[in-house]
């Protein structure tokens, strides 16, 4: 082993009932460094992180070295030991427990004393947080916390744990622009305590921020492990998927004299204040903003979910009152939210029930019955119209890629028949290629005449899938931009002002 690594694996291989996931993966970690793992969905970032942490077996013939010693028989007990720490993407948090007991219930349960020693539990809290400079109320429920917050009593978790190596699985996906600087300057102060840091992620330009070195996965082989100065986002688009990847810009035009939307001085108290401004018929309308800009509350408040307290909202001229969802739903309104998994989806239900969901009505006999036959041919030609890709309608949402749930959730809002379709944050926790048929998608929808807003703070994402971006700040409208008239640089400088 070469004495600079921490963590050494060779010629690692696992399959699932028959399916290979990874295939002899040489990995390597040095001391101290920040290193990014990259790939699609099912490249096998997920098998790696749960092969070093001894959640899976690899295969016979498959070594891990750790510190110089070869470990046979790794279990996730063992893996904590060996100074080894995981912060997955939901962050597996107590949300009924205070900061101060998630981040120290592992060391009293090593005590297996019978009684908590409280005030040692929120030292322990406390003094995790001072070495990453970080203040929280040790005291506060972690449901109550912001997700940037409870990603970081994750980290003070593993560092409560004497971590030596910290992976983190898509530590940026919910988090602002604002809130991703945050974390990187807490990541570098790990580094600087000589941890070990491993980022999963599908946002190139931050894993090219973040990280010392890459390493590509593809189809459960490792492509190669390069200095991230020496890459760029196309050159990762292209080793992770095999093909180029571009974004054009949106050149298709919108219906200018046709508007579907007009929102006038829209109000809420402690959410935003005189908001105004239309939407065209097959325009794509971009909003972005930080934290607290007041952008998702008034998604909400278009689609019926948050009532505003003042203005008017008209759709096609006519006065609106949306006090319910299901009064937007009825005027055309669709809205895809930013959490699919606990608001846009039924993961446990089969890809065709979460379809078909918004709709039942429309597939029902005269008994009021569904009609399995009509049901049936509705939701295969949405799969197939949105190319889901799926081996049986089925199975459940929760076993398909990130991409793929997007889908179903843009489908069973397509079904609908909408003339306005809010997306929050359409693309969050997509790998680059589903990132690019998602944009096709909505161009696409574009193209047909539904007037289209798009909730983002990816500034590349906004700047080449939008007519015009709108930008917020804290409540209100601030700024308007042509993305022909505006950098990313330009506009990123903007988003991040005050």
């Amino acid at each position: 082993m070469n004495g600079d690594n921490f963590l050494e694996l060779r010629n690692i291989s696992k399959r699932f009932h028959g399916v290979q996931a990874l295939k002899d993966v040489d990995f390597e970690l040095r001391r101290g460094e920040i290193q990014c793992i990259v790939g699609e969905n099912g490249s096998g970032k997920s098998t790696l992180i749960k092969i070093i942490s001894g959640v899976y077996t690899p295969e016979p013939g498959g070594t891990i070295t750790i510190d110089g010693v070869s470990q046979s028989d790794i279990t996730p007990a063992k893996s904590t030991h060996l100074g080894i720490q995981v912060i997955y993407q939901d962050h597996s948090l107590f949300p009924n427990l205070t900061v101060a007991e998630n981040i120290g219930i592992h060391q009293h349960l090593e005590t297996g004393r019978q009684f908590v020693n409280w005030k040692k539990l929120r030292q322990t809290a406390r003094d995790a947080m001072s070495k990453i400079d970080v203040s929280l109320d040790v005291e506060r429920l972690v449901e109550k916390l912001s997700v940037a917050d409870r990603q970081l009593v994750a980290i003070c978790r593993a560092i409560a744990a004497d971590a030596r190596l910290v992976i983190m699985d898509e530590p940026t996906s919910s988090l602002t622009r604002q809130e991703v600087d945050a974390l990187f300057k807490v990541v570098r102060d790990l580094q600087q305590k000589s941890i070990t840091i491993v980022f999963v992620s599908h946002r190139l330009n931050e894993v090219m921020e973040i990280a010392e070195r890459v390493t590509i996965l593809r189809d459960g082989l490792k492509v190669a492990t390069f200095d991230a100065k020496d890459m760029d986002d196309h050159k990762l688009g292209f080793l992770m998927t095999g093909q180029e990847i571009s974004y054009s810009a949106l050149t298709n035009g919108f219906n200018r004299e046709k508007t579907i939307l007009e929102v006038d001085r829209l109000s809420k108290k402690g959410n935003y204040r005189d908001i105004s401004f239309d939407l065209h018929e097959g325009e794509v309308l971009g909003f972005t903003g930080l934290l607290g800009s007041g952008r998702t509350e008034l998604a909400l408040s278009l689609f019926g979910m948050n009532p505003p307290e003042s203005g008017q909202i008209r759709i096609n001229g006519e006065t609106v009152h949306l006090a319910t969802n299901h009064e937007a739903i009825a005027r055309g309104i669709g809205y895809v939210p930013e959490d699919r998994l606990t608001l846009g989806l039924i993961m446990e239900q089969p890809v065709g029930g979460n379809i078909a969901l918004t709709v039942l009505k429309t597939l029902l006999t005269r008994c009021n019955l569904i009609d399995s036959g009509k049901q049936k041919a509705f939701i295969d030609q949405r799969i197939s119209d949105l190319n889901i890709r799926v081996p049986d309608a089925e199975v459940a949402v929760n076993t398909l890629s990130g991409g793929n749930q997007q889908r179903v959730v843009l489908a069973k809002w397509i079904a609908t028949h909408p003339k306005i379709l809010i997306l929050d944050a359409p693309t969050v926790g997509v790998d680059v290629a589903a990132k690019s048929g998602i944009y096709e998608i909505v161009k696409r929808l574009a193209s047909h005449g539904i007037g289209i807003i798009l909730i983002s703070d990816e500034v590349p994402e906004l700047l080449s899938n939008c007519h015009r971006i709108l930008l917020m700040r804290k409540g209100r409208l601030v700024g308007q931009y042509l993305p022909s008239e505006i950098s990313e640089k330009e506009l990123g400088q903007k988003i991040n002002e005050g």
